[in-house]
């Protein structure tokens, strides 16, 4: 869902709006230490649920309802400031109707911010693209799938930051919207296949401060490790999404998965940050084949099926496999090939003729 830089366009006049952000699963980095100039570089997946829900509306003065923390509140409440200061206009509330858990590997973050922005923008009638936003907002300053999956949906490959880039700051001037991460491959998830997620719900991934010494504790990203993620990514994932072979994208997620996972394993405690969810995968990954792996720092696990009866099977195991342990709920979704949505309230309109 791009919206239009054009600060010349008139948007309608409307009086409330409803964004809902999808989810996503990102799943790994290219190349972190950027050997060939661009740092990172992501491969990550839109999902059905695990989304966000706002609405904007006018207000007197600015509000936040129906958060869930005050962590969350205060930074919704921050997003208003920092796009007030940017783009004026008369105060709005948010309600925040639906949000992700966040620090589960599920993005909500960025679509949290992007969420707030879009509605903004959209309430006070200015014409923002979601990169203005997210640069505005402090978002995709490492990954560009949250930002791209809110325009796009589907399978995403992006192509890191240039080094001459410097990352996005909550407040800053926008830079341009190349400084974010360049979209270099989408394909549309296939209908058949299915998303089983696995979260441990009593863990939290890597996050602030905590991961900034995460990352620097980390030797350097090998050139062969990089060079063996994206000949996966390119000669078994995107080809085997992009004429439905299962079995090659499988595996290729799959060796992705544990290449990278092996490489991050010092800081988050093994390839999966979560015990529980590890024995969730390796239970799939014994009954049939599955690309497994973990979105982001965890600890949400996942495992790429041929259709629902293979997903059903996959519950089966998964949740036999963690029955011993506290605060595991399994899910079973799809890949989502849109971006985010909006509904708007238009303002009534009184002609000379109205009563």
């Amino acid at each position: 869902m791009p919206m239009s830089s054009d600060r010349s366009s008139t948007l309608p006049a409307i009086s409330a709006i409803t964004v809902e952000a999808p989810g996503r699963l990102h799943m790994g980095f290219l190349d972190p230490n950027g050997s060939l100039g661009r740092a990172f570089g992501s491969v990550g997946i839109v999902i059905e649920g695990c989304g966000t829900r706002v609405t904007a509306r006018h207000a007197d003065d600015a509000q936040v309802e129906g958060t869930a923390t005050d962590a969350q509140r205060e930074r919704v409440e921050r997003y208003l400031a920092l796009l007030h200061d940017a783009y004026g206009g008369p105060a709005v509330s948010i309600e925040v109707e639906q949000a992700a858990r966040a620090h589960c590997g599920i993005g909500s973050g960025t679509q949290l911010a992007l969420a707030v922005g879009t509605a903004y923008a959209r309430l006070a009638g200015i014409a923002a693209t979601t990169a203005e936003l997210a640069q505005r907002l402090g978002r995709g300053a490492r990954s560009g799938i949250g930002v791209l999956g809110f325009d796009h949906g589907g399978l995403i490959v992006d192509g890191g930051r240039h080094h001459a880039a410097t990352a996005a700051s909550p407040g800053a001037a926008p830079q341009s919207a190349a400084a974010l991460p360049p979209l270099l491959a989408r394909q549309p998830f296939p209908d058949d296949w299915r998303i089983v997620l696995i979260d441990d719900t009593t863990r939290e991934g890597l996050h602030g401060d905590e991961e900034k010494r995460g990352l620097a504790a980390l030797p350097p990203f090998p050139h062969t490790l990089a060079a063996e993620v994206c000949h996966q990514l390119l000669m078994r994932v995107l080809p085997g999404m992009a004429q439905g072979d299962f079995d090659a994208f499988a595996a290729g997620v799959s060796d992705i998965q544990q290449s990278i996972g092996e490489y991050f394993a010092p800081v988050q405690g093994g390839v999966y940050s979560s015990p529980a969810v590890a024995a969730a995968m390796q239970a799939i990954a014994a009954n049939q084949t599955a690309g497994v792996g973990q979105s982001s720092w965890g600890p949400t696990g996942f495992a790429f099926v041929q259709s629902s009866r293979h997903a059903d099977d996959a519950l089966a195991a998964a949740r036999a496999a963690t029955r011993a342990f506290p605060g595991i709920v399994c899910s079973v979704t799809r890949g989502r090939n849109c971006g985010a949505r909006y509904y708007a309230v238009q303002q009534p309109r009184f002609g000379i003729d109205a009563q």
